[in-house]
């Protein structure tokens, strides 16, 4: 824990380092002793301190300064850190001006100069001071801070990112807090006031960042280490991440790129109560941290912040083109993409995203709708999951589910959970139509196809958890694809008996093999899977044996 500071700011040099000297004899085995020489040198300082977000307990100020008084100085400083306690150094003549600030800027002392004997006309003063601003001030946070809106889709995809990838962080909602709302305005307002800024602990800010700006901050591996790989995963969910964990394990070179955090959409489950094992469930992010470092361990690269652009075959080698314009390439490669919630083509969807509509579970929000009305689009597990969580905050948790019942593609053990669950409402044969608000989400339209009714509905969030869309989009044209996007695999590729059109090698597809070779598939991006953790797990397992067989003919 850094020490706070006791800032001390006089035009004269040789009061100044009397003043210093004495500060430290004193007080300097607990806390920072910061001089400045005038007040606009101590203000930049300040905000200096403030992106480092250090604590400053205690100002001790000379009041005739040129350019600006010791009380215009506490007038800002104030602002920036407005619990500081205040000491004013005046001489005779400037009591009554010291008088005067105490109600005016919140002056909490003033000292005449001289102050010698300081341990009868100093020290007594500040040990009070500094004692009242112990008891009263929380220490400060020393991680990663977040300034911006609740309402910003771009402050929630930084604090998502953050999340998933389960680096701790503080978000400060400017609209609520002052302190937070001036440091962002001194951060960027050469960059046109945009948010989030994302403040590090020394000192450093990002305005605005991309996921790969903040993971190459934290320090997170973005590039590969090597130019080739025994193979490589793509994608970082439970089937990669299980595939990672064998091929590490058994000695192959492995690496993994991930295009945001490791768990894909499992990460985002709040409780996994039907996973082998696990008796009392899990949640998605235990699972995933668990995987990684059990992946690590066994030494795999994994990449965080990293697209793949392109996958291409040229034997006997397989490459992946990636965002940054780096090509890295193995003997083998498994698309372990999976699959992302479709978007609801309804008007003014995408005005909200990020703003009021959140996609998936979104957990870095719910606790903002504490005590709020919230809707949830869907009707298989990850929505009853994420229903039972949201209805831990929220006032009443709606769930909008196009089937006749919920039982029809969730868990028996989901179903009895929200059926006991008073704070939640399920409407079937129902349809979204509309989302209204000026510039957040405030309502829902539905429309009711058993009573043929349209209604509106007040709503602070809506949550969506429908469809499955494939990633699948760095193999186009390169393996086959079904009709919605999903990647063939194994038996499936073998139209009318025959083996799939290019297939160059005197064998038929391994079960989780694509139309090319070497490229294999697995977990909910593969035509046909089962769309279940279990599922993926299993067949990230497999697929690493049939790299294995394939590695034996290249």
């Amino acid at each position: 824990m850094a020490k706070p500071v006791i800032f001390t700011v006089d035009d004269e040099p040789q009061v100044l380092n009397a003043i210093e000297r004495d500060l430290r004899r004193r007080f300097g085995s607990d806390y920072r002793i910061i001089k400045a020489s005038s007040g606009l040198e101590a203000l930049d300082t300040l905000q200096q301190l403030k992106r480092r977000n250090s604590a400053v307990a205690l100002f001790l100020v000379d009041q005739r300064m040129p350019d600006m008084t010791g009380i215009e100085f506490i007038t800002q400083a104030r602002q920036i850190y407005p619990e500081a306690r205040k000491v004013l150094l005046t001489a005779y003549a400037d009591t009554e001006a010291a008088i005067s600030s105490i109600n005016s800027v919140g002056l909490n002392y003033y000292l005449l100069k001289p102050w010698d004997p300081p341990e009868q006309n100093l020290y007594p003063i500040l040990e009070d001071q500094l004692e009242d601003w112990a008891a009263s001030v929380q220490l400060p946070y020393e991680g990663i801070r977040v300034l911006g809106t609740l309402w910003s889709p771009t402050s929630h995809t930084v604090k998502d990112f953050l999340a998933r990838n389960q680096i701790p962080y503080q978000w400060i909602d400017i609209e609520l807090d002052k302190t937070g709302e001036l440091l962002a305005q001194s951060i960027n307002k050469d960059q046109g006031n945009k948010l989030p800024v994302s403040l590090f602990p020394d000192g450093s800010a990002l305005v605005d960042p991309t996921p790969r700006d903040l993971a190459s901050k934290i320090g997170f591996q973005i590039q590969a280490k090597q130019p080739f790989y025994d193979l490589i995963i793509i994608g970082a969910g439970p089937a990669g991440l299980a595939a990672a964990v064998y091929a590490g394990s058994e000695g192959l070179r492995t690496l993994v790129i991930e295009k945001e955090a490791t768990g894909g959409q499992a990460g985002t489950s709040s409780r996994i109560e039907n996973y082998l094992g696990f008796p009392n469930g899990l949640s998605g992010t235990d699972l995933a941290r668990r995987a990684t470092v059990q992946a690590r361990r066994f030494g795999v690269e994994i990449l965080t912040a990293q697209e793949v652009e392109h996958v291409r075959a040229e034997d006997p080698y397989r490459y992946t083109l990636l965002s940054d314009g780096i090509e890295v390439s193995a003997h083998a490669i498994l698309i372990a993409t999976g699959v992302s919630v479709r978007v609801p083509d309804v008007p003014g969807f995408s005005k909200f995203s990020g703003a009021g509509i959140y996609f998936g579970a979104a957990y870095t929000e719910a606790s903002w709708y504490r005590n709020q009305d919230v809707f949830v689009l869907g009707g298989a597990n990850s929505a009853g999951q994420g229903a039972m969580f949201f209805s831990q905050y929220a006032r009443s948790v709606t769930m909008l589910v196009r089937a006749s019942s919920i039982e029809l593609s969730m868990s028996k053990y989901l179903v009895d959970q929200i059926q006991a669950t008073p704070n939640i409402r399920v409407l079937t044969r129902t349809d979204l139509v509309e989302v209204k608000g000026s510039d957040r989400l405030e309502s829902v339209v539905v429309n009711c196809r058993e009573t043929d009714e349209v209604l509106e509905f007040r709503a602070a969030a809506l949550f969506i958890f429908i469809g499955a869309v494939p990633h699948t989009e760095s193999v186009d044209g390169l393996s086959d694809r079904d009709a919605a996007g999903f990647i063939m695999t194994g038996p499936d590729l073998m139209l009318n008996g025959g083996r799939p059109k290019g297939w160059t090698i005197k064998r038929d597809p391994y079960i989780l093999e694509t139309s090319v070779p070497g490229i294999f598939a697995a977990g909910d991006v593969r035509h046909n899977s089962v769309k279940r953790v279990a599922s993926a797990v299993g067949e990230g397992a497999h697929v690493v044996q049939l790299v294995h067989q394939y590695l034996k003919t290249v």
